[in-house]
This record gives structure tokens, C-alpha cells and sequence, in this order.
């Protein structure tokens, strides 16, 4: 993939399950639009309101037919009913970014089984 759109959510902490359910349709709808759903996060320790989403595009282009096809998808217009509805998403904000070529999806070293 060439761009990733992160998205940043400041999340009601309090219906963190909801924001759970919200991020879950995601897993159906992103990538019936056109988008490669990386995934979302929710906080586990630390700050308990900041929750992500990662979403891999082939190109800016790519980006915008699948906004447009979202625009029209009924689940993806009833996933953000909800959102307003509940009110558990607070802030949102996107940021667009490359992958560093070699970084991405390296796996860890067994540090275990090496033998010295």
C-alpha cells in the first residue's frame, strides 16, 4: 500500500464499548469500500480516551472512490448514525502517511531460540 490514513479518535471513555462496536463494523464496511482495514485500536493502559484507526490506500485517488463508495454505503451511513447518536467519539482527526520502505511488518527476532 502506498498511503495509510491514520485516524486519531478521542473517545468518551466511558462507552469504550461502544467505540468497540463502532470499530468492529468497520471490520465489514472498510473493506467492502475499497480500503485495506489495518485495524483499530482502543487504549489499554496509559491514556484512557485516544483510540486509532489504520487504513492502507493504494494512492490519494484510491482514497477518494472509496470515500465516495462509503458515502453511499448503508452500513457505513448507519455506522455514523450511531457515532452521533451516542456521542462517544469527541474529537477525530486524519493524518495521511507513507510507509519507510524495510520497516513495515518485520518480524521480531526470537530472542528465546537463538542459540549463541
Amino acid at each position: 500500500m502506498s498511503i495509510t490514513c491514520i485516524i486519531r479518535y478521542e473517545i468518551d471513555p466511558f462507552q469504550r464499548d461502544a467505540f468497540k462496536q463502532y470499530a468492529e463494523n468497520w471490520g465489514k464496511i472498510i473493506p467492502w469500500c475499497g480500503g485495506h482495514l489495518i485495524g483499530y485500536f482502543l487504549p489499554l493502559e496509559g491514556t484512557n480516551n485516544i483510540a486509532w484507526g489504520l487504513i492502507a490506500f493504494d494512492s490519494l485517488a484510491s482514497y477518494e472512490a472509496y470515500r465516495a463508495r462509503l458515502r453511499s454505503d448503508e452500513g457505513g451511513h448507519a455506522n455514523f448514525t450511531m457515532a452521533q447518536e451516542q456521542r462517544f467519539i469527541l474529537k477525530e482527526e486524519r493524518s495521511f502517511v507513507e510507509v519507510v520502505d524495510g520497516t513495515l511488518g518485520i518480524e521480531a527476532v526470537d530472542v528465546m531460540n537463538i542459540s549463541t
